[in-house]
């Protein structure tokens, strides 16, 4: 396991201190759980992204999201992009 240290506003630290309390972890616990949780709302809104400017198919952007194809449609269903292209089809019907 690495090892991974920052620097941090004041305001964000007192943020994280009452985190931790809140949800009653430990310091290193709660930042790889956030860091955890940032990177994964990282990967859909990446996926998502190319979904949308067609550079990848459908099953691509959800397998790039590490999710299901069913549950990133309902994802990019709530987040109201549109991914069916012509060129795209037979491989997106395919990944369903």
């Amino acid at each position: 396991m690495g090892t991974i240290s920052a620097r941090v506003p004041d305001e964000l630290e007192a943020e994280l201190e009452a985190y931790l309390e809140d949800e009653k972890l430990d310091r290193s616990t709660a930042v790889r759980k956030l860091l955890s949780e940032g990177l994964e709302e990282w990967r859909r809104e990446r996926a998502l992204d190319r979904l949308a400017a067609g550079t990848v198919t459908f099953g691509k952007a959800a397998e790039l999201a590490g999710m299901s194809v069913w549950d990133f449609a309902r994802l990019a269903r709530e987040r109201d992009v549109t991914w069916v292209a012509d060129d795209h089809l037979d491989a997106d019907l395919e990944a369903l």
